[in-house]
């Protein structure tokens, strides 16, 4: 394993740390065994609730069994790619980006403004990330609000174009065994009409927020060959990957 890839596993679980952080109170709860860190957000979806494994040889199954139990929700398990994995049900890879603090470059798009979003326009985000991504807005809110409440640890951008909502996206901050590092999440723009740049616009302000307020690194994870090139652009380039596993309980 190289540094970078072993960087881009840690920022990604201790960014998982703090989604389980971030809704204590609200079902969520973070832990660790030998061999994986685990959170659940408390939401009834297996890609909510995970546990990163860092060593696959030591991890015991029941002892992961154990700790979901009183959380009652499904869970997943995410593994360093091509790792052996006996267990569970493999769902899919996951691919992670990384990139260095520095410079972000994104072409402005006309007319588009950015901002931060606060507990206020939890109806607006949830609109809009539901509309580009074909989600159900009562699940959209559950995951997203308490962003807007944790504002120490999370940003959440709204685009505006001509004062209508068009865009948004988030990103998580950590400080944990990675350091200082920020993952850059559910970037959604309305599909019409087309909005050229808009993606790389909002992403690029939220990354460079958070390397201004102290990120070293930035990881991302793409959805698919569109995404991945945009962050391709934004600086972020192929890093690790994880294999996904689900049906463990």
């Amino acid at each position: 394993m190289n540094t970078r890839e072993l960087v881009a596993r840690t920022v990604h679980a201790d960014a998982w740390e703090q989604h389980g952080l971030i809704r204590a109170g609200r079902g969520g709860a973070t832990g660790e065994i030998p061999g994986v860190r685990l959170m659940a957000s408390g939401l009834p979806h297996p890609q909510w609730n995970n546990g990163d494994v860092t060593d696959p040889a030591a991890v015991d199954v029941a002892a992961m069994r154990d700790w979901y139990a009183p959380h009652g929700v499904p869970w997943g398990v995410r593994v360093p790619a091509g790792a052996p994995w006996p267990y569970g049900t493999f769902l899919f890879r996951k691919h992670l980006v990384l990139r260095d603090a520095g410079p972000v470059p994104a072409a402005p798009v006309p007319a588009l403004r950015v901002r931060a979003a606060g507990p206020d326009d939890l109806a607006t985000v949830v609109a809009v990330s539901a509309a580009a991504f074909d989600g159900d807005p009562a699940l959209e809110s559950a995951w997203i609000e308490p962003h807007l409440h944790a504002p120490d640890r999370a940003s959440v951008a709204l685009a505006v174009l001509d004062g209508v909502p068009v865009a948004t996206g988030y990103v998580l901050r950590s400080d944990g065994r990675a350091g200082p590092a920020a993952y850059l999440s559910g970037v959604a723009v309305l599909p019409d009409p087309p909005l050229p740049g808009a993606w790389s616009a909002v992403a690029g302000w939220l990354l460079r927020r958070a390397f201004d307020d102290g990120a070293r690194v930035a990881l991302a994870h793409p959805d698919d060959a569109t995404e991945a090139a945009h962050l391709d652009a934004l600086g972020l380039a192929p890093a690790a990957a994880l294999d996904v596993y689900v049906d463990l309980a």
